[in-house]
């Protein structure tokens, strides 16, 4: 059955014809009546479907882009920064799939996607009475709401599978990493899942089980390469800890990870009162806080790093770890040496504030150039600061 239509109700040679194929006869013949009744009647038809809209639901009334921007308003305030910021990558994937018409050529493409994801899908710069919005990212977020599809295009198939390869292809064309892949779909199964409560939606247009858009298998083991073996990291630590700047503190953040399997958000945000430091044998941690490091366009406060409670873990739970000898007395020279107080920080910034992932990640990108041979400063050994969690877990 094809019955090509317009928005007037009236059918048009120029308009993409729209089909569907029934097992019986009788079934499409009186899908075909009721076609014919609402076009005698002169309602509107939606473009997009080739359907009446009086049978249609406030999908055809309201586009992807506002959608959207309604999710990410309702999501908001119950979600991590991290959340947030993963959350808007997404949906400017989605929304750069969701177009009517190619981004135009005086448009920066990288600005293109930069509007929505800072702008549109982040509350926190969208609503800021102080920096209202740059007027060239609301020219550029106009057009994009001008443009996005409406929600009952999801109803063809061809959308599905078009956000499905966008949300899998990074910007210069290759393939997304497994786990980004993973995370994507994560997120939209939520943003479904929002939609069909609220009667955007019919059911999840997002293809499932095993087929040509399943999603890349991601690793559950350590990368082995990753791993350090002792005497590469004992070279590692004694070369931080001979530099000139803080290099005490800095061997002791990487012991921490290292000896005690700390993740560096919840090294940073160790106080000195945390730690059980006897002068002799093992001590211990009360591990209770993490301040992973999001950026301050997606925190509350405004701050780089958020207070958040321990990964995987129930509010307000702790995690007793315990600290090696070695690891002791490099914490015992930090609190000594600096001064440090038991409410403040166990590995303070310079400027007495939280510890930068910028800043650690430099000083252990110099400490592995100096340390490692050349052949295993290209290979993937120790090239983050996390493979010291990793090597002390598998160890």
């Amino acid at each position: 059955m094809t019955w090509p239509v317009t928005s007037s109700g009236a059918p048009s040679a120029v308009t993409a014809e729209h089909s569907k194929t029934y097992k019986k006869k009788a079934v499409a013949d009186d899908e075909r009546a009721r076609l014919m009744a609402a076009h005698r009647k002169r309602e509107p038809f939606d473009i997009e479907t080739g359907r009446p809209l009086s049978r249609m639901s406030k999908a055809a009334e309201v586009n992807w882009y506002d959608f959207a921007v309604e999710y990410v308003d309702w999501k908001w305030p119950r979600a991590s920064g991290n959340t947030r910021k993963n959350m808007a990558k997404t949906l400017t994937s989605v929304t750069m799939a969701m177009l009517r018409t190619p981004v135009p050529a005086h448009f920066e493409p990288v600005e293109v996607r930069r509007a929505p994801r800072e702008y549109a899908f982040n509350v926190n710069r969208r609503t800021d009475p102080d920096k209202p919005v740059p007027a060239e990212v609301r020219t550029i977020l106009g057009w994009a709401q001008r443009n996005a599809l409406p929600m009952s295009a999801w109803e063809k198939t061809g959308t599905a599978d078009k956000v499905v390869t966008a949300l899998g292809t990074l910007l210069d064309g290759t393939a997304a990493a497994a786990g980004s892949v993973t995370r994507n779909d994560r997120i939209m199964n939520l943003v479904t899942g929002y939609a069909i409560r609220h009667n955007y939606l019919k059911a999840s247009p997002l293809p499932k089980g095993k087929g040509e858009h399943t999603a890349p298998k991601v690793a559950q083991a350590i990368d082995k390469r990753c791993l350090l073996n002792r005497d590469l990291v004992a070279q590692m630590l004694d070369w931080t800890g001979g530099r000139p700047r803080r290099g005490h503190l800095y061997r002791a953040f990487f012991a921490t990870l290292y000896y005690a399997g700390l993740r560096p958000e919840e090294a940073v945000a160790l106080r000195v009162s945390d730690a059980t430091l006897p002068e002799t044998g093992w001590g211990e941690f009360l591990v209770h806080e993490a301040r992973p490091e999001v950026g301050s366009q997606w925190t509350d406060t405004g701050e780089v790093h958020e207070e958040r409670g321990l990964k995987g873990r129930a509010e307000d739970d702790t995690r007793l770890v315990p600290i090696r000898p070695l690891l002791v007395v490099l914490i015992r020279e930090v609190v000594k040496e600096y001064d440090l107080k038991p409410a403040g920080l166990l590995f303070p910034g310079e400027k007495g504030g939280t510890l930068a992932g910028s800043v650690f990640r430099r000083v252990w990108a110099k400490a592995r150039k100096e340390v490692l041979p050349e052949r295993e400063f290209k290979s993937p050994t120790g090239k983050r600061v996390y493979d010291l969690r990793h090597t002390c877990l598998t160890t």
